[in-house]
């Protein structure tokens, strides 16, 4: 039989460009200031709102509900363009993440202890908001008349039956429905866990041939990442408009009883993402010694860019340069983990999420006992982890996760209106747990050369590509 196909190890054949020589398209939003002129949207968007909303007195209800609708416009754009473009780039950054490993056993170690890592802190997370939430008791603090206000006179009812527990005969079903029959209508749709697990396994395939079958593909992936980007920093061009809109409809429609009314809830979200980055920063300081104040300083910029997108995954260019340049990170690490806990490493969303599931409990009497809260975890893992990561759709997972235990989805019109500025600061702890991954995969994995080593080979393969004008490097002489 022919060896054409027997190449002892081809992920260090090839080598495909690092996506963070994207993150010039990013470059001009930090320097910008993107983060202050959001938050100068939103504050006017807060002012329009309350001027032109029916407790103003100035214009009726129709009036001001139709004045919300346009002004939302450019937010409605702003995510539906994002949510068009964050599939595809996330696909061709996976498996081309998987293509930058140095070799196939390393490759082996990091999915393997990402993914637990992941999975672990995900459950931390989901723990922290439960217990906040379960300690703080924001639904207590909400009025009725506020419900009803909110809700309309008609309350939902919860039926005793709601909460559906799966039995172990349903689990093997469960498990299967994570592999894509149909790979287009998983892209097509945005179902982002199946869309993972196709790219994995692509990505595992072209990493398992001859470097020069698998190099078209990657080529053209590369080609699908800068499209992307493209459409990403045009997008961005429309994200002051965007939260402006988004807030003026949203405080047009609640006023400023129902936003006041939020606080304590809001307030016990924003607490509990404090823990959680707290906790990382803890991570960081036992793992590599770098202190908290160093930490934040050196990632500023990706954590404000993040802020202002609401996506951790339009910065995965930023956040893998600074990983690398900032953090002291391997390029094969950071190549790796970012695309993927882009994806799936969700822990500020998932807090969120179950605090607010809770809250949503309270505020409608549905008592919560010990299994349904385990339900609610497990369910809220698995919603974080196949959560896509673009503004909004946090809130859309979680009518999903209040069904499962028996809450009335038509709460979510209650939290709705605050969960701009809640998403912007959810998004920047997600890429936080990002970062603060690659530090310890880095630490825990490693490689089987130097750091200082791979990355002289990597600097060397840039300079490499700027002679031949290739994007993915095919180099016998590594093998």
């Amino acid at each position: 039989m022919s060896n054409r196909y027997r190449i002892p190890d081809p992920l260090s054949v090839i080598h495909p460009r690092s996506l963070k020589h994207l993150s010039f398209q990013l470059q001009s939003l930090v320097k910008g200031r993107l983060w202050l002129k959001i938050l100068i949207g939103m504050f006017l968007g807060i002012i329009v709102g309350l001027i032109l909303g029916p407790s103003a007195g100035l214009v009726g209800q129709n009036v001001s509900y139709a004045i919300g609708e346009w002004l939302a416009l450019p937010g409605y754009i702003f995510l539906a363009l994002l949510q068009m473009i964050v599939v595809p780039l996330v696909f061709a950054s996976i498996i081309r993440g998987i293509a930058a490993g140095e070799d196939m056993e390393q490759l082996k170690m990091i999915g393997s202890r990402t993914v637990a890592y992941f999975l672990a802190t995900t459950a931390l997370a989901i723990i922290i908001g439960l217990s906040l939430a379960l300690m703080i008791d924001p639904g207590s603090y909400i009025s009725s008349e506020l419900v009803q206000s909110t809700m309309g006179s008609e309350m939902p009812s919860v039926s005793e039956d709601a909460i559906i527990t799966p039995g172990i005969a349903d689990v093997p079903g469960m498990v299967t429905t994570i592999l894509p029959t149909n790979p287009l209508g998983s892209l097509a749709t945005g179902q982002m866990l199946q869309v993972v697990v196709f790219s994995v396994i692509i990505g595992l395939a072209l990493v398992s041939m001859s470097p020069t079958q698998s190099k078209p593909l990657l080529d053209l992936l590369g080609s699908l990442q800068e499209v992307s980007m493209t459409v990403v920093r045009w997008t961005m061009l429309l994200a002051p408009l965007a939260v402006f809109g988004l807030i003026s409809k949203f405080t047009l429609n609640l006023g400023i009883a129902a936003l006041m009314g939020m606080l304590v809830y809001v307030g016990t979200v924003l607490l509990g993402l404090l823990s959680l980055l707290v906790f990382y920063l803890m991570i960081v300081f036992i793992i590599s010694r770098k202190g908290p104040i160093n930490f934040l300083r050196s990632v500023r910029d990706v954590l404000l860019l993040a802020f202002s997108t609401s996506s951790s995954a339009v910065v995965m260019p930023l956040s893998i340069k600074t990983a690398e340049d900032k953090l002291g990170v391997r390029p094969s690490i950071s190549q790796f983990v970012i695309p993927l806990g882009a994806t799936i490493n969700m822990n500020g969303t998932a807090l969120y999420q179950s605090i607010a599931a809770v809250f949503l409990a309270q505020v409608f009497g549905v008592e919560l006992g010990f299994g349904a809260l385990l339900l609610l975890m497990i369910t809220v893992v698995g919603a974080s982890i196949g959560t896509p990561s673009t503004p909004g759709v946090g809130i859309v997972i979680l009518a999903m996760i209040l069904s499962s235990v028996g809450i009335p989805t038509a709460g979510i019109a209650l939290i709705i209106g605050v969960d701009r500025i809640l998403d912007m600061c959810r998004t920047s702890v997600n890429v936080t747990g990002d970062l603060v991954t690659c530090v310890i995969m880095d630490k825990w994995v490693g490689s089987k050369k130097p750091a200082m080593q791979e990355r002289f080979e990597h600097s060397k393969r840039e300079t490499q590509r700027k002679v031949l004008g290739e994007d993915v490097i095919v180099n016998s002489n590594d093998a």
